[in-house]
């Protein structure tokens, strides 16, 4: 069992910057492939970044990339999205999950809310 808490979310001008944080609970936190998810109001849940359990390997949505970059601290049990040049449709709330291997993503935050204005 893993539980998964996000922070860090907040209210932006846009072209500003946000760090999200998931922090993990459990020791085998290092086991696993993590990701970044959004949903925006009225729009399905879409992949953002994801990270291998070493965090040697990063993928990400190509409307993130070059702006976005997720990275994780396997000693703190936490994985982070730092979002730069954010735009007002980067606004979303964003969870953090986890997965064994390439195995559907089985555990989930709770979410934190990220607005972007204009």
């Amino acid at each position: 069992q893993v539980q998964l808490v996000e922070s860090g979310g907040g209210l932006v001008q846009a072209g500003g910057s946000l760090r999200l944080s998931c922090a993990a609970s459990g020791r085998t936190f290092s086991s696993y492939n993590m990701g970044w998810f959004r949903q925006a109001p009225g729009k399905d849940r879409e992949f953002v970044a994801g990270i291998s359990s070493s965090g040697s390997n990063t993928n990400y949505a190509d409307s993130v990339k070059g702006r976005f970059t997720i990275s994780r601290d396997n000693a703190k049990n936490t994985v982070y999205l730092q979002m730069n040049s954010l735009k007002p449709e980067d606004t979303a709330v964003y969870y953090c999950a986890a997965r064994l291997g390439n195995f559907a993503y089985k555990y989930w935050g709770q979410g934190t809310q990220v607005t972007v204005s204009s």
